[in-house]
């Protein structure tokens, strides 16, 4: 092109060419360095799939990820199945389809992953498992896993409710989901945890589906059944032991002090029931996994080595620390 048809359009070259020089010398600084490095990077778009919001932990956990995916300029698909395993299956497989960078799971239950699993791993996939792991034949199908340890969340609780009790108790238990991690390891902890406590025995132990409303049903036919003879009441979940305590008080009985009630998880609601002296102790599960996860996902998408499973330390609150605490939760 000749030069003197350039002319017209020399003070916005000039203009452009100055403002060039001056993003350099930002960048030459320092001063600039950090957003242009985050400009540069790819955007990440990551499927979730979601059990459902049967809790409130459950409904803090979907909070956390989706906060801190847009915290990070992704592309979050967000799929809720409604606590069924085939509509994250099928979640999962639109995921796959839809070519995303990676799948952040928090599994139902733990087997019938296997097929989708591969699926992912031949599309070259990573999937980042989140506080629920799963039982496969082959470990390289996903990740990592990001959770507390459940067996550990129930050894707590039983030797907390057994030093509570006096080693002497009659205990109904009120299980999650079946066939969910979560609710067969902390069955396997809350027992192992009994083991050497011969006056600590569970005298029934029923789902609750790890829902409020189930907990509180539950526990209306197991009080039906075994009436004064129950003692304490170990929930896999608050949401259950927030039903329960319902049903006890409705019973004519007091939460608290005629039956010993303590669950797992430590949301908020936990910590009021506490307060309100209603509940006596909680197990912390942390439901804020959103950090990790997105870190564990970028990290996979590089091809970077990441431990086959993250632990997320936990701790027990009763009635004596949850006043104290309770303005700092969380969740």
């Amino acid at each position: 092109m000749p030069l003197s048809l350039l002319k017209p359009f020399a003070p916005s070259i000039r203009f452009t060419l100055s403002i060039r020089r001056t993003l350099h010398a930002l960048i030459a600084t320092g001063l600039l360095a950090p957003c242009l490095v985050r400009a540069a990077q790819p955007r990440l778009t990551i499927g979730f799939s979601q059990v459902g919001a049967e809790s409130a932990w459950r409904t803090a956990e979907t909070e956390s990820i989706k906060s801190e995916g847009a915290k990070r300029g992704v592309t979050l698909k967000f799929s809720d199945a409604q606590g069924r395993q085939e509509n994250q299956i099928k979640a999962l497989r639109s995921f796959i389809a839809q070519k995303v960078d990676a799948i952040i799971l928090a599994p139902v239950v733990e087997t019938g992953w296997e097929p989708v699993l591969r699926d992912a791993k031949r599309a070259k996939i990573p999937v980042v498992l989140v506080d629920r792991g799963v039982k496969v034949s082959d470990e390289s199908l996903f990740a990592t896993l990001i959770a507390s340890d459940f067996i550990a969340e129930g050894r707590m609780a039983a030797e907390w409710l057994a030093k509570k009790a006096g080693g002497k108790a009659r205990i109904v238990e009120l299980q999650g989901t079946p066939g969910a991690a979560p609710a067969i390891d902390r069955k396997k902890g809350f027992e192992a945890g009994l083991a050497s406590e011969p006056g600590m025995r569970i005298i029934a132990s029923q789902s609750g589906d790890f829902r409020r409303a189930n907990g509180k049903e539950v526990m209306e036919a197991l009080i039906k059944k075994h009436g004064s003879e129950i003692t304490a009441v170990y929930a896999h979940n608050d949401d259950m032991a927030i039903g329960a305590i319902q049903a006890i008080e409705e019973s004519g009985r007091k939460p608290g002090s005629d039956v010993i009630v303590l669950s797992i998880d430590g949301v908020r609601g936990a910590f009021e029931a506490m307060v309100a002296g209603k509940l006596n102790c909680t197990v912390e599960c942390n439901p804020l996994l959103g950090p990790l996860a997105f870190d564990a996902a970028e990290k996979a998408v590089s091809g970077a080595a990441l431990p086959k499973k993250t632990i997320v330390p936990d701790r027990v609150f009763d009635q004596s620390t949850a006043k104290s605490v309770i303005a700092s939760r969380q969740y």
